[in-house]
């Protein structure tokens, strides 16, 4: 799995694209990735540009948890510098 990691005011996500998944992201692989020492290490996963039917494109935040995010500052911070 490719991805890009950007740091934002103290926080830092991963950048994943969906065409770079191999498969769905669950709750479990998020907690791992997300995990300082076991994986990349990160306050969560940005997943996007994703397909959306209202605007040109959505994005999808999760949280080192597993669990989705409403929304984050820094994260769509973060998500607009990579676009």
């Amino acid at each position: 799995m490719r991805y890009e990691k950007y740091h934002a005011l103290g926080n830092d996500y991963i950048l994943i694209r969906p065409a770079e998944l191999p498969s769905e992201l669950v709750p479990n692989v998020i907690r791992l990735v997300c995990h300082r020492n076991y994986g990349v290490g990160s306050d969560g996963i940005l997943l996007g540009p994703l397909d959306s039917q209202a605007c040109d494109f959505r994005l999808r935040i999760f949280n080192p948890d597993g669990t989705e995010a409403e929304k984050s500052g820094n994260g769509l911070r973060i998500f607009a510098r990579s676009l």
